[in-house]
């Protein structure tokens, strides 16, 4: 399918703040003292659960976040190849930082399972016209930040 761009920019998904050495061994002696209680409480699976969980973290902080190439169309949003219709989202925002420190974020509530909730960077590229043709087409909405948002920048995310 043919799609006719209307505008088209680049951004990474957040911003990537380095780790300092002491943050992992913060995190590895937190994962430790969990996984020894969980298993003095005899629940094993916890344990390699917190291992795991641990390691995935450790993995996740060190590497740079990608360039993601996004696409304002006629029928949505594209981000990278997949393709976000304006019939399955339910509302946006346009999310700006008062200080002009951060980049404008356009959020997305979706109906979708996998991505119920996109933000995406608009650095780059003029966020008044993306919300001037988002609001013809999807009903605007203030969006809050969720827990997971907020424990994700007390960790450094």
């Amino acid at each position: 399918m043919n799609r006719a761009v209307l505008l088209e920019w680049e951004g990474r998904e957040y911003d990537h703040n380095p780790k300092h050495s002491d943050w992992y061994w913060a995190l590895g002696i937190i994962a430790v003292a969990g996984a020894l209680a969980a298993i003095l409480f005899g629940n094993y699976l916890l344990a390699v659960l917190i291992i795991i969980a641990t390691g995935a973290l450790a993995l996740h902080a060190a590497k740079e976040p990608p360039l993601h190439r996004f696409s304002l169309v006629e029928q949505g949003i594209v981000i990278g190849d997949e393709l976000h219709p304006f019939e399955r989202m339910i509302s946006f925002s346009v999310l700006e930082d008062v200080e002009g420190a951060l980049a404008p974020m356009l959020s997305i509530k979706t109906e979708s399972w996998f991505s119920p909730h996109l933000i995406i960077p608009l650095e780059g590229v003029d966020p008044d016209t993306v919300y001037a043709y988002f609001l013809q087409r999807v009903d605007e909405d203030e969006h809050h930040h969720t827990f997971v948002d907020l424990v994700a920048a007390w960790l450094g995310f």
